[in-house]
């Protein structure tokens, strides 16, 4: 039994130990692409074709999310969205290929859509996405309920009308035929019955012409919203990755509170390591993944509105679902409501007896001489839906759509928890393109840090001399010297 433990620690501590060598050979060939691509020059021609190959694969993969938004988020033709993905696919090869500053704001790009100009536009996607597929959904369900009350009234109407001529006809039936008859029993109807049915249909079809206006229209106006929101955005996109990069490059105080290791250092180096013990509050470790206090809070206040957000989706989603329902519920009913067979039997029988009052008077009958005999049957249907008039289907509510309108906003969701680490991000790329100014950078940090330690030293000097030096562990009495 021992050495069957034996064996299977051996074997779980090797396949572990051949894991690590293999994360660190990915992580070291990931970290070799990193430095070629952020290269100004390659230095080699291995690093050459590497930043050629990430150029190129980054193209390649630009242009096809490019076709398929185009063509399944915007709905633009397959021709035109194919050329302009070409030519995009075209220009960020070269962009990346030739220009640093281009290869850059790339990749700052990616970090940035976890900022709040990147949780704007997953926000419009997913708005979008639920205004062009739940929408004409929901007016598309309303318009079929529309129509089973116009086949309901339409059918109403012509059975009515129906049994109406019906009893017309059975009252004229009882009239009597003899040519001295007195008037018999008459059925009249007042007002034209056609005009009223043809007025009727006329405004059930207004109400169905409106329902199709206002889904057309509901339609064009999402889809031209979706792509003028996300254009902006997108553009809004590149141009704050491109104000941050000109910060970066012209504000040595932008975005410089980050004790990174070049920072730690050159501390090292000039012995001023005491800088960071008591380091300021507005002083953050890049490598640090906990967040601050106030960073905390102000992702919960964030993440109040998206939370409204995220509500409202769920009621937009449930009313499809309700409205589809009751749709369906209407059309099942439609389609089940019976024919109802109607027969009317007409007889009419008269008779005339004369002196009748003499087999009355031995305990007969009278003597019945027929006059008049007519017997009729008339036959129809009542119809509460009309045969000329086509039910509409309800339409199921569409799952990928509200599905991908949810994970979008989730994870802008996420992005707010994670926009602090998106923005160290950003940091620590512009950081990798641009050493010499990163360099420029933690020497102003380095300054600006030994006057705040200048200031509060200070200020500690009137109070009392010797817990300073204490500290430093040198003598009491060199302060003054």
């Amino acid at each position: 039994m021992r050495a069957v433990w034996r064996t299977a620690e051996y074997l779980i501590r090797t396949g572990w130990r051949f894991w690590l060598v293999g994360l660190c050979k990915v992580l070291a060939l990931l970290q070799a692409a990193w430095v070629a691509f952020s290269q100004p020059v390659p230095a080699s021609c291995g690093q050459l074709l590497t930043q050629l190959l990430l150029c190129g694969s980054l193209a390649v993969a630009g242009a096809c999310l490019a076709h398929h938004w185009l063509v399944s988020s915007l709905f633009y033709p397959l021709g035109p969205s194919a050329t302009i993905a070409m030519v995009c696919g075209l220009l960020v090869f070269l962009g990346l290929g030739l220009v640093r500053p281009a290869r850059c704001l790339f990749a700052l790009s990616v970090p940035t859509l976890g900022t709040e100009q990147g949780r704007r536009l997953l926000l419009s996607w997913s708005t979008a996405t639920l205004a062009v597929t739940v929408v004409p959904n929901v007016l598309a369900n309303m318009g079929a309920a529309g129509q089973v009350l116009r086949c309901v009234t339409e059918g109403s109407l012509e059975s009515l009308l129906n049994t109406t001529h019906q009893l017309h006809t059975a009252s004229r039936a009882l009239s009597p035929t003899s040519p001295g008859g007195s008037q018999g029993l008459t059925f009249q109807v007042q007002g034209n019955g056609s005009i009223f049915r043809l007025h009727m249909l006329k405004v059930t079809q207004q109400v169905l012409e409106d329902f199709s206006g206002l889904e057309a229209l509901a339609q064009l106006a999402a889809l031209g919203t979706q792509r003028v929101a996300t254009g902006l955005f997108l553009l809004g996109l590149l141009v704050d990755s491109a104000w941050y990069l000109h910060c970066y490059l012209t504000d040595l105080c932008f975005d410089n509170i980050y004790a990174t290791r070049q920072l730690a250092h050159q501390l090292e180096e000039a012995r001023a390591t005491h800088l960071l013990a008591s380091p300021p509050a507005w002083l953050l470790r890049a490598t640090w993944p906990r967040l601050s206090q106030g960073e905390l809070l102000s992702c919960l206040l964030r993440l109040g509105p998206l939370t409204l957000l995220l509500m409202a989706t769920a009621v937009t989603v449930a009313t499809d679902h309700v409205v589809f329902l009751l749709a369906q519920a209407a059309v099942d009913w439609a389609q089940k409501l019976p024919v109802v067979p109607i027969t009317l039997t007409v007889k009419y029988d008269a008779a005339y007896t004369i002196l009748g009052f003499v087999p009355f008077l031995f305990n007969q009958p009278p003597l019945e001489n027929p006059f008049l005999s007519t017997h009729n049957s008339f036959q129809w249907e009542l119809r509460f839906t009309s045969p000329s008039c086509p039910l509409l289907p309800a339409q199921r509510p569409h799952l990928a759509a509200p599905l991908a309108a949810g994970v979008l906003q989730l994870v802008a969701c996420s992005t707010v928890l994670l926009e602090t680490y998106a923005r160290r991000l950003r940091h620590t790329i512009a950081a990798s393109f641009f050493t010499a100014q990163e360099a420029r950078r933690v020497h102003h940090l380095h300054a600006r840090l030994q006057r705040r330690y200048d200031k509060h030293r200070g200020q500690q000097l009137p109070l009392g001399t010797s817990s300073f030096p204490q500290h430093l562990g040198l003598p009491a009495n060199t302060q003054h010297r």
